[in-house]
């Protein structure tokens, strides 16, 4: 399942897909991922779900033009404007890492609609980011004029540390090839540098509005973010519950696939 369908909204060209049928479920990737890490799930679920996938503006398939912003704040406001143009009136959201925050600033200051949420190792609470964070935002342009052979060792490494097992090196392909071109290595440092923790500063006063079936998902050797966040965002939002994946770290895409699929398939089934 490819995000090879496109829609424009505010000059940006989203890349988005949909498949299957029944009970919509919209899955959102974070950084610096794409909807391929979605793929082979997506495709699971579109056999009970209208499964949706959408590339962020700035990743993946969809528009990297440097005049657009990609911060957090307007990927919210075009997730609330896509279940809209899709049609939707109350669809299952699963959310990894950044797409947990625009998941919930679309809901949460946007009004968008939704039947219920499954957050995996999702950017939520503060704080979050990283020294290299850190170095990018205070240095992006530096960073931007890197030789490509050195750009694509930077992103390699930076990858392969979101796993706690290793990548397969396919796998690895598929995550640093959209970084990898001459647009791709501006976009990769544009969309850290544009990372703020004020976009979460004003959604968590409203974790506790939060009134649909919440299940949060988190690896327990996640390093990105740790799992304490997954107990603290449950003591948050009431009613939440919390599965903790052993063995798998922010990746948990790919480092605990089967279990995974397994903690989706019976959390959409609870709440269909």
């Amino acid at each position: 399942m490819r995000a090879d369908q496109t829609l424009t909204w505010r000059g940006r060209r989203v890349a988005w897909a949909r498949s299957g049928d029944g009970p919509p479920v919209v899955l959102c990737h974070g950084t610096p991922w794409a909807s391929a890490l979605w793929a082979p799930f997506a495709e699971a679920l579109s056999r009970d779900h209208t499964v949706y996938v959408w590339d962020m503006p700035g990743y993946g398939a969809s528009s990297k033009d440097p005049d657009h912003a990609v911060d957090l704040a307007v990927q919210g406001e075009l997730f609330a404007d896509l279940i809209d143009l899709w049609g939707l009136e109350r669809p299952h959201v699963v959310a990894h890492d950044y797409g947990g925050a625009v998941t919930l600033r679309a809901h949460l200051l946007h009004g968008a609609p939704v039947a219920s949420l499954c957050l995996v190792d999702v950017v939520a609470l503060r704080p979050w980011g990283s020294e290299f964070f850190t170095l990018v935002r205070d240095h992006a342009d530096v960073f931007r004029r890197l030789p490509a052979h050195v750009h694509r060792g930077v992103v390699e490494s930076y990858i392969a540390g979101a796993s706690h097992r290793g990548l397969r090196a396919a796998d690895l392909d598929m995550l640093t090839g959209p970084w990898l071109t001459e647009e791709g290595q501006a976009a990769f440092y544009r969309q850290i540098a544009a990372a703020d923790e004020r976009f979460t500063a004003e959604l968590e006063p409203h974790l506790g509005d939060i009134s649909v079936p919440v299940h949060i998902v988190w690896g327990t050797e996640d390093t990105w973010i740790p799992p304490d966040r997954a107990h603290r965002l449950a003591g948050a939002i009431a009613g939440a519950t919390v599965s903790l994946v052993d063995g798998a770290g922010h990746l948990i895409q790919l480092d605990a696939p089967v279990v995974l699929a397994a903690e989706l398939q019976r959390w959409l089934a609870s709440v269909r």
